[in-house]
């Protein structure tokens, strides 16, 4: 049993995919041959216990929705928000994050298949405007899917929390971000020979959808994607900094004079800066429908699903596909991916025969910290038990 509790603890590790930062901390390999999620239920006391003693010092709710042929289990914990005390709304909106990319990856996927965008044509001749010269090697559009573009970080509202917090109601275009991408200059290397997790990618790839449709990226993403997932509760807030409808506030811890911390209400946040990269507002429902019709190719048809589940070929270390991470959990190929904003921590992810899923949103108190969730940790092992 020991030995198993290691394994799962591992794929904690795994599946809590880091996103929402320009650099992602490497993921340690897990250790095997233990099998998690080995044809079993979903454990709901283990999960039930996972979720008790919301609200703490880590977190203010928690949605989870895991997801198993045998069973589903979906619950939720905590407050709607630290005033009331009201219990969490189990069918909040929340801010996914980076796991927009995934609706972004997709949607240019569903473009390539409709002949409107070749995943090996060089993005410089789509956005010829937005290049200088000093960008004299192809960047293809599959180097912006799968994070190997070279193409620097651009310009944001700060460098921490108390300057970004200071500006959360202000507006950064995403081309904005891209010319002043573009203005730092190429990262010095070969496109596709190194990996370096970066929003800017689908920044760029939010821009190409727009160029190529003529259409706003909102539109096409839900044209293409959301409707077809039946992503009902699922939006794109553009500079509203709200979130509509039912959700649970968020929070951020902060350090004040004389060693303690006390917390900001970070849900209103104008996310435009983040956009096709990360500004997207779903359910814990939507998401889960996303990742088993993603899977199951009801959404990106085949050829071109298969970019979702394949790493750039000799890139040294890389983990990243199109939209989508993975990683091997005791003997099990999982892919998924996470996003965080400021109060707003969520993740997806599976194995790719939907044996096992899982789909989470926490309201963690320090969502964009590089330090472990003990929260998300306790969800993710009894997800995976």
């Amino acid at each position: 049993m020991r030995a198993r509790t290691h394994t799962v603890l591992a794929a904690s590790a795994v599946l809590a995919l880091a996103a929402g930062s320009s650099a992602a901390p490497a993921l340690a390999a897990p250790p095997a041959p233990a099998s998690a999620a080995d044809g079993r239920a979903p454990d709901g006391a283990a999960l039930r216990t996972a979720l008790d003693g919301l609200p703490d010092q880590h977190a203010s709710a928690a949605l989870v929705r895991v997801g198993d042929p045998d069973g589903d289990w979906h619950g939720s914990a905590g407050v709607r928000d630290l005033t009331s005390d009201r219990p969490a709304h189990p069918d909040a909106r929340f801010r996914a994050g980076s796991i927009t990319k995934v609706v972004t990856a997709a949607t240019v996927l569903r473009l390539a298949a409709q002949g409107e965008i070749d995943l090996d044509a060089p993005v410089q001749g789509y956005l010829p405007e937005l290049f200088t010269p000093e960008f004299d090697q192809p960047i293809s559009v599959r180097h912006l899917l799968n994070h190997t573009s070279g193409i620097k970080p651009g310009v944001s509202l700060g460098d921490d929390f108390a300057q970004v917090y200071a500006h959360r109601f202000e507006t950064l275009t995403p081309r904005r971000v891209a010319e002043s991408a573009v203005a730092e200059g190429p990262e010095g290397f070969a496109p596709g020979t190194r990996q370096q997790y970066r929003n800017i990618n689908y920044t760029f790839l939010g821009l190409l959808i727009e160029r190529v449709t003529g259409r706003s990226y909102a539109s096409e993403a839900t044209r293409l994607v959301l409707r077809p997932a039946g992503m009902h509760h699922t939006y794109f807030p553009g500079t509203d900094p709200r979130i509509r409808g039912p959700h649970n506030r968020g929070y951020q811890a902060v350090a004040v004079p004389g060693g303690t911390t006390r917390l900001l209400d970070v849900t209103e946040w104008n996310q435009a800066d983040r956009w096709a990269a990360g500004d997207m507002i779903s359910t814990t429902a939507d998401l889960e429908k996303l990742l088993t019709k993603l899977f199951r190719g009801r959404i990106v048809p085949q050829p071109q699903l298969e970019e979702m589940f394949t790493t750039p070929a000799g890139v040294s270390g890389a983990t990243r596909s199109a939209g989508l991470e993975y990683q091997e959990v005791g003997g099990r190929a999982f892919w998924g991916k996470s996003g965080s904003r400021y109060g707003y921590s969520a993740l997806i992810g599976g194995t790719r025969d939907l044996s096992r899923t899982l789909v989470y949103s926490v309201n963690a108190t320090d969502a964009k910290s590089a330090e472990r969730n003990p929260v998300v940790d306790a969800i993710t092992v009894a997800a995976l038990k």
